[in-house]
C-alpha cells in the first residue's frame, strides 16, 4: 500500500516545495513594498477615524498605536507575508492543478489556464469586494460607535490581523464557483447535489460570516449575501456543465435492489 501511494507522496511533496518557495520569493519581493501596501491597508481606517473626529463631541479623531517592541517591523512581516499570499496565488494554483492532473483525461488536463487565472481574478475579486465595499460600512459603525464618549485608540498590530482575516477570507469565499465548474467538469458533482445542499450551505455560509466578520449583523450581512448568491451561481454553473440525469437514480434503485437480494 505504502508503494502505492509513494509516487503520490513524492509528487505532492515537489509541488508543496515549488509554491512554499514561490511565496518565500514573493514575501521577500513584497517586503520591499510594505509601506506602499500598509497604507493601503489602513487607508479604511483612516477614513473612519476622520468621521469619528467629525461627529465627536470632543473633536477628537482617534489615534492608530503600537503596544509592543518592534511592532512596526511585526506588523510589516504580516503585510508582506499577506500581499505575498495574493503574489503567489497564480503559481500556487498551477501546482494544485499539475498535482491532480495525472488522474485527469487529456481535454481536462488542459483547463490549468482557465483554473489558474478564474482562481486569480476571483479571488481578488472577493478581496476587492471586501475592501471597498465591506470594510467601510464595518469600520465607520464600529468605530464611530460611542466615539462621543471615548476616543479610539486602534491598535495597528491587532487591525493588520482582523484586517487581512476578512480580507482573505472573502477572497476565499469567491473562490467557489470556480472549484464548483471545475467539481463539476470532473463529474465530482452535479446541480441537484448542490440544490439539495442549499439549506445546509445557507447555515454554513452564516457561521462562517460570524466567524470571519465583526460581531456586528450589518458586517456578517454583507459577507453572508454574497456568499449566498455565489452559491446560486454556482448551481447554474454546474447545471451548464455537468447536469442531473433521472437515469442516474434508477441506477442507483437498482444497485440498492441487487444489494437486498443477494
Amino acid at each position: 500500500m505504502f508503494d502505492e501511494l509513494k509516487p503520490h507522496l513524492v509528487e505532492l511533496r515537489k509541488r508543496l516545495g515549488i509554491s512554499v518557495l514561490s511565496l518565500i520569493v514573493m514575501f521577500f519581493a513584497m517586503f520591499y513594498f510594505h509601506e506602499i501596501i500598509l497604507n493601503w491597508m489602513v487607508e479604511p481606517l483612516n477614513v473612519a477615524l476622520i468621521e469619528v473626529g467629525k461627529k465627536s463631541l470632543h473633536a477628537a479623531e482617534g489615534m492608530v498605536t503600537t503596544s509592543q517592541v518592534g511592532g512596526a517591523f511585526f506588523v510589516a512581516l504580516k503585510v508582506s507575508f499577506f500581499a505575498a499570499i495574493i503574489a503567489s496565488l497564480p503559481i500556487v494554483l498551477s501546482q494544485i492543478w499539475l498535482f491532480i492532473a495525472p488522474g485527469l483525461y487529456a481535454s481536462e488536463k488542459k483547463m490549468i489556464i482557465p483554473f489558474v487565472i478564474g482562481g486569480t481574478l476571483m479571488f481578488l475579486l472577493g478581496v476587492l469586494f471586501a475592501y471597498y465595499i465591506v470594510t467601510p460600512f464595518g469600520f465607520d459603525f464600529l468605530i464611530t460607535f460611542g466615539s462621543f464618549k471615548f476616543t479610539p485608540l486602534i491598535n495597528i498590530e491587532d487591525y493588520v490581523g482582523f484586517f487581512t482575516k476578512i480580507l482573505f477570507g472573502f477572497g476565499v469565499a469567491f473562490e467557489l464557483p470556480v472549484f464548483a465548474y471545475f467539481l463539476a467538469l470532473l463529474g465530482l458533482v452535479n446541480d441537484k447535489q448542490m440544490s439539495d445542499f442549499f439549506k445546509y450551505a445557507v447555515v454554513i455560509i452564516f457561521i462562517v460570516a460570524a466567524l470571519l466578520t465583526p460581531p456586528d449583523v450589518l458586517t456578517q450581512l454583507l459577507m453572508a449575501g454574497p456568499l449566498i448568491i455565489l452559491y446560486g451561481f454556482s448551481i447554474l454553473i454546474v447545471k451548464a456543465v455537468n447536469p442531473y440525469k433521472e437515469e442516474e437514480d434508477d441506477e442507483d434503485e437498482l444497485d440498492e435492489e441487487e444489494q437486498q437480494t443477494s
